[in-house]
């Protein structure tokens, strides 16, 4: 615990400047489990997609994420070509199918870290998931 506590400093000052934004389909209504492996998924391949400068800066600002929710694939796939057209790291999550939904189903995308103004360009007017 405490070599955890000493590797990641949490910063004091207010609004950070970098974000991650996890956005999941809403109309799977998937169960809080199935929801909660998705968005680690989407959490961690979406970091990987960062550019190191961009990974060391967000751990540095205690890693802010926000899970928002999207009304349907359709919408997840716009989103996802907004950000990849401004170069935001993007990382779709395609369910293997073993359990809840069919293989292939996109549950949910990452976005970020990256600069919180770009993501929440795209991402700011959706609703926190509940």
């Amino acid at each position: 615990m405490v070599a955890a506590q000493t590797r990641f400093r949490f910063p004091t000052f207010d609004v950070p400047s970098m974000k991650q934004v996890i956005v999941v389909n809403a109309a799977l209504k998937l169960p809080s489990g199935k929801l909660a492996a998705q968005v680690a998924h989407a959490a961690v391949a979406s970091f990987l997609e960062a550019s190191h400068q961009a990974q060391r800066e967000w751990l540095e600002q205690g890693m802010p994420k926000v899970v928002v929710q999207c009304e349907s694939e359709e919408a997840l796939i716009e989103l996802q070509e907004r950000a990849q057209s401004t170069g935001i790291p993007v990382a779709p999550i395609h369910d293997a199918g073993h359990t809840v939904v069919e293989a292939g189903t996109l549950t949910c995308i990452g976005f970020g870290p990256a600069e919180r103004t770009r993501i929440d360009a795209i991402t700011g007017a959706l609703k926190l998931v509940r």
